[in-house]
């Protein structure tokens, strides 16, 4: 058997990350995501993998954003055995987002229920809270550039990709070749965490392509973020931030606390951390202080910038409050989670705003309402949007097309093949052409399910 890897997600897509590395008998999975956006994506996690579980030998984590690691409790709980290699700041992450996971699959579930809006009958979660603890007991830590073996014979090493806590790049070798999954790269300007390492020496290398087709504005974060709230503060309305409760949600917090020291907002404006996951990612900066740019005296005064609404008691009291008012709560892309009731509460208000802070897959509510829509649809129901949308052009934690050829041009020798991954259509086929065209380098944008020669 040749060595090939199966695109299983992550092709012409940004989600579900699925890539199966397969030689000789072995099967290696490299991230394991759920798709999340369009309904014909997320009908993908409900069919099952063209392998049993128990028929692959180990799973490699790149990081531990869902579209990445939110598939492992499925995996688990329908009988996978091996191990789950990951860095320790992906780990702790994991022990974070993917219970919570669960546990909105389950709220979901039960609301779709409870109120009769499921085509389903009964409607049911992919995978509970307890799923997901379950799946922690496959989880084995590995260290920044010491390599492992996560099957007999085959060689992996994890560098650091700068995107979030734990965030790396994994090198494999295997038969002689050396294949190289970018992961998700961060910006090497990022305002909170440190610049991806180069990249090694490899034969095949799979690249993401989130901004393939665009480049980041030059406009800084704080100044950017400072003109929203003091537009929303002046006229005395309540901004909804729709945050990634692990990366973003931490930077905003980071920008926040610069602005306030600096005089930029007003000191009175209130915030509201409105995410037990956000929060408690929040305190393993602390845990993990080289994988990012801040001094133990910023990652205090990010803590206590806001403040930190743990129960759905005080988070349903925060509605009782008056503007002006600052919300910050997850999901990022208002998929799923406690910024759902907030949008729902003050969508409809002309005083209001909502600010994104990140990429928003198509066919997600984040989506809907960076493209201009009049209603929002939550819950069963569709709610006009009255409110001010700002999406924040210079919040983005993915390296933009210009960063993804940078980092990929650091390369010793060329690659004999360059897999373009996670990206939508045109950004994935804009990043190819210019590989193509300014690197002299082969490359393709696999289709999902497909097979090639690694």
């Amino acid at each position: 058997m040749g060595l090939n890897i199966r695109f299983l997600g992550g092709a012409s897509t940004v989600t579900g990350s699925k890539y199966a590395v397969e030689h000789d008998g072995k099967r290696l999975l490299v991230d394991c995501g759920l798709f999340q956006g369009y309904k014909q994506l997320r009908l993908r996690n409900w069919s099952p993998l063209p392998f049993a579980p128990d028929d692959i030998h180990a799973i490699v984590l790149t990081h531990a954003h869902l579209d990445h690691s939110g598939y492992v409790p499925l995996l688990t709980k329908q009988g996978f055995r091996g191990r789950i290699h990951a860095t320790s700041g992906t780990r702790d992450l994991c022990q974070i987002l993917l219970p919570d996971s669960g546990h909105i699959q389950e709220e979901d579930a039960f609301f779709a229920n409870k109120h009769g809006f499921s085509k389903h009958e009964p409607a049911l979660a992919l995978y509970t809270q307890l799923d997901a603890k379950n799946a922690m007991s496959h989880f084995h830590t590995e260290a920044f550039n010491h390599w492992f073996e996560p099957i007999k014979g085959w060689k992996a090493r994890f560098t650091s990709a700068g995107h979030i806590l734990g965030a790396s790049s994994l090198l494999l070798e295997v038969a002689g070749r050396r294949i190289l999954f970018s992961g998700d790269l961060g910006r090497p300007d990022d305002s909170l965490m440190n610049p991806p390492e180069p990249p090694p020496q490899a034969d095949t290398v799979l690249i993401e392509s989130t901004y393939g087709n665009r480049s980041h504005p030059h406009e800084a974060l704080n100044q950017e973020l400072s003109e929203a709230l003091k537009r929303v503060a002046a006229r005395g309305g309540v901004a909804v931030v729709p945050v990634f409760a692990v990366g973003r949600a931490q930077a905003i917090l980071h920008a926040v606390a610069q602005l306030k020291a600096e005089d930029k907002i007003p000191h009175s404006l209130p915030f509201f951390l409105d995410s037990p996951m956000a929060i408690h990612t929040t305190a393993l900066f602390g845990k993990h202080p080289h994988e990012h740019r801040l001094n133990e005296a910023e990652v205090k005064a990010m803590e206590q910038v806001a403040t930190m609404v743990q129960t759905p008691e005080e988070s349903k009291a925060l509605i009782k409050r008056h503007g002006p008012m600052v919300i910050l709560a997850a999901s990022g892309m208002a998929t799923g989670g406690r910024v759902l009731h907030h949008l729902a509460h003050y969508v409809g208000d002309r005083r209001n705003m909502v600010i994104l802070t990140g990429y928003q897959s198509p066919g997600t509510r984040g989506a809907t309402l960076a493209s201009g829509k009049d209603t929002l649809r939550m819950h069963g129901r569709d709610f006009p949007i009255r409110a001010e949308v700002v999406q924040l052009s210079s919040a983005s934690a993915h390296a933009d097309a210009d960063q993804l050829l940078a980092w990929l041009k650091q390369i010793p020798t060329p690659p004999s093949q360059v897999y373009v991954v996670h990206g939508e259509d045109d950004a994935a086929d804009t990043l190819r052409q210019r590989i193509q065209r300014e690197l002299m380098m082969r490359a393709v944008v696999p289709e999902h399910g497909s097979t090639w020669p690694a």
